[in-house]
């Protein structure tokens, strides 16, 4: 049983580091602009994802780049070795999450006396990075 367990162990121990983590905290923007832009490049190749949020204007998609580059130079530090995986196009955005973070609650004037409430929106963005699997033969 405890052979099992190690082999198990090993497996997983190999899939995590073909994988490589990135999070960015406390992002300006509300979460629903970020969503927005982050569909935009979930489960595509990271090199086309780069150029997406390169040329687009939303203004999310800056600390997007920047937290996407940051994943990627995290897998080329996971993978030494297999470096030319990033140009032959195999490493992909396997998830990208956008959470809420916290809201700052402001006061703004308005008619009559009353107070309206702003708040101001933040997010949290997790991005996962991934080799993409290739067509083997299928195994007995």
């Amino acid at each position: 049983m405890g052979a099992r367990k190690r082999i198990m162990a090993e497996k997983l121990k190999e899939a995590k580091r073909q994988t490589a983590i990135a999070k960015l905290n406390d992002v300006p923007t509300s979460p629903r602009k970020m969503r927005l832009v982050a569909d935009t490049v979930r489960g595509l190749e990271v090199n086309h994802a780069l150029d997406i949020l390169k040329f687009s204007k939303k203004a999310p998609s800056i600390p997007l780049e920047k937290l996407l580059r940051s994943a990627i130079a995290n897998w080329e530090a996971k993978n030494p070795e297999n470096s030319k995986e990033l140009d032959n196009g195999n490493v992909i955005v396997k998830t990208i999450m956008v959470g809420e973070g916290r809201t700052l609650k402001r006061i703004r004037p308005c008619p009559q006396g009353r107070a309206g409430r702003i708040r101001k929106r933040s997010n949290h963005v997790t991005i996962v990075l991934d080799v993409k699997k290739t067509a083997t033969a299928v195994e007995a």
